[in-house]
């Protein structure tokens, strides 16, 4: 069980490490698409077309929603791993 519950914890750290990354991507991806925006506005107040900045914007935010699913698919990981790990009684000592 010990080798069992080692690999658990490594893969709780990894997963763990994987949502630390989704997190700062969901950040950059929100600033992404806040700079965007705000090209789209500089645009519409120059009159210029704004139909494909407006659909870049939209892009982003679908992507978004993607990276936020699989945020939430990790952290379901993380709550797992943890919930095993804690349930492995300690070790006698």
């Amino acid at each position: 069980m010990a080798s069992s519950l080692a690999q658990r914890i490594e893969q709780l750290h990894a997963e763990q490490r994987l949502l630390v990354k989704a997190d700062a991507d969901i950040d950059e991806g929100w600033l992404r698409i806040r700079n965007q925006e705000d090209r789209v506005r500089e645009l519409q107040a120059g009159g210029h077309d704004t139909r494909q900045a407006e659909r870049l914007v939209e892009l982003l935010k679908q992507t978004l929603l993607e990276w936020e699913r699989h945020r939430s698919l990790i952290v379901e990981r993380v709550n797992y791993l943890q919930r095993e790990v804690d349930s492995v009684p300690p070790a006698a000592g």
